[in-house]
């Protein structure tokens, strides 16, 4: 992919835009008071301890059915959301609410078979029997469950490690499933729900609203941007060992609004990769023809990513992510790559406005990828680039905050973005607050769940 630079005037920071993530924390919050409300609406007294039992199973069954829409909406790839609020951000929220969501299940169950035990004097065991197979819409509900407990346990950070991305990915699409199978079980014995119309015709608008967007994001819209910019492979090109670069042609690709920083979920046809949509970000600046993402070999999918052939068709979803220059607030810029993460960083190199430096962390020199390129942008903008190398011992480079402040004099007075793994993420986060830098001033994307 050639490279054009353009002269770009270096302007003041604006402010950056406000993002809406309080406002919508607010509206899922007032949506579990909603909630909470409807069962105190419906509860008279409660009495003995089968009383509190149930009454307890039924806080705990609805406002699971109500954080089951809400892990959907999350899954559903809204635009503000995935650009404003920041697809990290989103995925910690999905990931909480899924963890909410398996909590809010298992007390549903335990504390509803508690409570009808004690009700009917019988034994839980008995009583669990009863429930699946003589109650309305309890098998398929049932089988809802599994799939949540399947979901929730292939989630979990320890079973992720040792699970690759694909089954992972096909497990979690199970959870509209769960969810579909669920929702006849909450109408049909949810008394909160069955008895109050006005309940009811809330819990279908929220529920019909959340598949609304799931079908308009996650299907009508790709399916029009496919059909409308027809992506195919351009070529692939070696940037360092295990690191390779797909160059992706299409038309009117600057009609999708992607930015530098942004990052798309692509799907390969061709090479074994139909059956995975996988995050890659730009790792250029995208043009009216062309975009480019680099990868590096991570795993069966990245590293198949090599044997791409020119023409393979390719399916895209997005542009997605907030790591743009639309979190600017200061004239000077910091840009912090470790290995991969340099890709949406190169691009942000390119055209972030003001004083810009990118410092770039790989253990040798062998393994920075983009390097050229790194430095024909600085020498065109007068930007700096700088290495932080391993040692000849294999010592680590000092990134303290005492060595930051020294190596970048005003470093509180920059925008800071931070691309990389996670662990190293976390750490120089955590060392640039030492430094002083504010927090609103520290800009990254993470999808360590």
């Amino acid at each position: 992919m050639t490279t054009v630079y353009e002269r770009r005037t270096v302007s003041a920071a604006p402010a950056a835009p406000r993002s809406p993530a309080g406002a919508v924390l607010a509206l899922l919050w007032a949506g579990v008071a909603a909630v909470l409300a409807v069962w105190w609406v419906d509860t008279g007294s409660v009495v003995g301890t089968a009383g509190v039992l149930t009454g307890a199973g039924r806080i705990a069954g609805l406002l699971c059915g109500y954080s089951c829409a809400v892990l959907v909406g999350l899954m559903a790839r809204v635009p503000l959301l995935e650009r404003r609020v920041g697809s990290d951000r989103v995925a910690r929220w999905h990931a909480m609410a899924g963890r909410y969501t398996v909590c809010l299940l298992v007390a549903h169950i335990v504390l509803i078979l508690l409570g009808y035990a004690a009700q009917d004097s019988a034994s839980v065991w008995h009583e669990t029997v009863t429930v699946i197979l003589d109650y309305p819409e309890m098998l398929k509900a049932t089988a809802g469950t599994v799939i949540l407990f399947a979901v929730g346990i292939t989630s979990a950070r320890a079973v992720r490690r040792r699970t690759g991305y694909e089954f992972w990915y096909y497990v979690h699409l199970l959870t509209y499933a769960a969810v579909f199978l669920a929702f006849g079980h909450q109408l049909a014995l949810g008394n909160d729900l069955s008895g109050n119309s006005l309940a009811t015709a809330a819990w279908y608008a929220l529920y019909l609203g959340v598949a609304a967007l799931v079908l308009w994001f996650r299907i009508l819209a790709p399916v029009r941007l496919n059909l409308r910019h027809r992506l195919r492979v351009e070529s692939v090109h070696r940037e360092a060992p295990g690191v390779f670069s797909v160059v992706v042609r299409g038309r009117d690709l600057d009609e999708l609004g992607a930015q530098a920083g942004q990052f798309f979920r692509w799907r390969f046809l061709g090479a074994g990769l139909g059956w995975t949509s996988t995050p890659y970000s730009l790792s250029a600046p995208p043009r009216r023809d062309l975009m480019r993402i680099t990868v590096k070999a991570l795993g069966d999918h990245s590293a198949a990513v090599a044997l791409l052939r020119p023409g393979t068709r390719v399916w895209a979803e997005g542009p997605y992510g907030s790591l743009t220059a639309d979190r600017r607030t200061a004239p000077k810029s910091l840009l912090i790559a470790a290995g991969v993460g340099i890709t949406p960083l190169r691009a942000l190199f390119e055209t972030l406005p003001g004083e810009v430096t990118l410092l770039y962390r790989a253990r040798t020199a062998e393994d920075l990828a983009l390097g050229g390129e790194l430095e024909a942008i600085a020498r065109w903008r007068g930007a700096q680039v700088r290495y932080a190398l391993n040692g000849p011992d294999g010592s680590r480079p000092d990134l303290s905050p005492q060595a930051l402040r020294a190596n970048f004099p005003d470093l509180a007075g920059h925008d800071v973005y931070i691309c990389g793994p996670h662990g190293f993420a976390r750490d120089l986060y955590a060392a640039l607050c030492a430094a002083g830098v504010p927090d609103r001033r520290i800009h990254h994307e993470s999808f360590e769940l």
